[in-house]
């Protein structure tokens, strides 16, 4: 059963992310709308979640998710969720757009997983209703959501968020704002990690992997899920946190850096760290 107070919830951005928490909500029975500027990307995302969905359920879900190239779409949301590039100018626009169009009471989150949710919300018109929603990839499977509070994040938008999470059968973590929050501090720390002990030659990438599935009990070990990610991100957000932090060990290492100048991607473009079919 939905939340009362929730008539319809917004996703902007139909990418990997956004398609995937549109289904997440789709599938918990709420109404969406599902918003990207590209028409083949709407295309391909709502393929993409029929791909992954149930065929039993795959009836009820399509009819809840409304594809739109215009973002007026989000204008009757009691909850919106940005889920574009992780690119501070890129959402600016975004957000600068969904402070005039949303509802006054309406709810706006990011599912930024590395950028300041104090940052963003200045380009909110009332950043109380601001907070980071950050879904795990991918967002169907993942249990976490690390919710995010700013220091404008009014309380009640906290309550309302942890509230819904639950509602959608996720787990809410409730984090201060900080450049990469708690996921992100932790995985990129181990991730860079991992990238030099490689580089140093103290194990190769299959070993460095198997000391953490087998010995950590993680599902990945670091190497592969970087590719998992995708490389380009991940030195995104490592450059993002390494610049907001003055840690070193956020920078990012010279392996990655070369593998990304190669286009060497991870599992997007079939070859990261290693190859894929």
């Amino acid at each position: 059963m939905t939340l009362k107070w929730i008539d319809r919830i917004a996703v902007v951005g139909a990418g990997t992310m956004g398609r995937g928490i549109a289904q997440v909500f789709a599938l918990n029975g709420y109404e969406v709308s599902l918003i990207d500027k590209d028409e083949r990307v709407l295309k391909a995302a709502l393929e993409g979640i029929e791909a992954h969905t149930d065929r039993g359920e795959w009836h009820g879900v399509s009819e809840r998710i409304a594809p739109s190239t215009r973002m007026e779409a989000a204008s009757g949301a009691s909850v919106v969720v940005e889920a574009v590039y992780e690119d501070v100018q890129v959402k600016k626009g975004v957000f600068k757009a969904l402070s005039s169009i949303c509802l006054p009471s309406a709810i706006i989150a990011s599912n930024t997983s590395s950028i300041s949710i104090d940052e963003l919300a200045g380009f909110i018109s009332d950043p109380g209703r601001f907070l980071g929603m950050h879904f795990m990839n991918p967002p169907k499977v993942m249990k976490l959501i690390e919710l995010v509070k700013g220091t404008k994040t009014a309380g009640r938008t906290m309550r309302a968020a942890v509230e819904l999470a639950r509602d959608i059968g996720k787990e809410p973590a409730v984090v201060n704002d900080s450049p990469g929050f708690v996921s992100n501090r932790l995985l990129f720390a181990l991730i860079g990690e991992a990238i030099r002990l490689h580089e140093s030659g103290v194990a190769s990438k299959e070993d460095i992997d198997k000391v953490m599935k087998f010995g950590m009990n993680h599902p990945m070990g670091p190497l592969e899920l970087a590719d998992f990610i995708g490389l380009d991100v991940c030195k995104s957000i490592m450059e993002y946190m390494h610049g907001h932090l003055n840690d070193e060990k956020y920078a990012p290492p010279s392996t990655l850096l070369s593998l990304v100048k190669a286009g060497r991607l991870g599992r997007k473009t079939g070859e990261g760290f290693y190859r894929y079919d």
